[in-house]
């Protein structure tokens, strides 16, 4: 069904190999772009954005937590926002259930 492709780094301009199984790896994932940089200006990119080995926070800072207290059933939380103190603030739980309501 699918064959080796050669294609063009759009980076550094060398060509590479994009194989029949890469292709049928992008496929079971849903990818529907070819990769567009050759194997080396990827990692070098990857090493760029601060990537890990699983794409967890792919070119990201670890998010900023504060402290809150849920104004309904008053467990210590933290949520990803600076709480202002004119809002309700929830935890997880109580969050979900009232988003369930709306």
């Amino acid at each position: 069904m699918f064959q080796d492709k050669v294609l063009a780094c759009k980076e550094c301009g060398r060509e590479f190999e994009f194989t029949a199984s890469e292709q049928e790896f992008y496929a079971e994932k849903g990818f529907t772009n070819e990769p567009g940089r050759c194997p080396e200006c990827r990692a070098a990119r990857k090493a760029r954005m601060g990537g890990s080995s699983n794409n967890s926070g792919y070119g990201r800072q670890e998010r900023q937590m504060y402290p809150a207290t849920c104004a309904s059933c008053g467990v210590e939380t933290t949520v990803p926002f600076q709480p202002r103190g004119d809002k309700p603030v929830y935890c997880r739980d109580c969050f979900s259930s009232r988003r369930s309501n709306w």
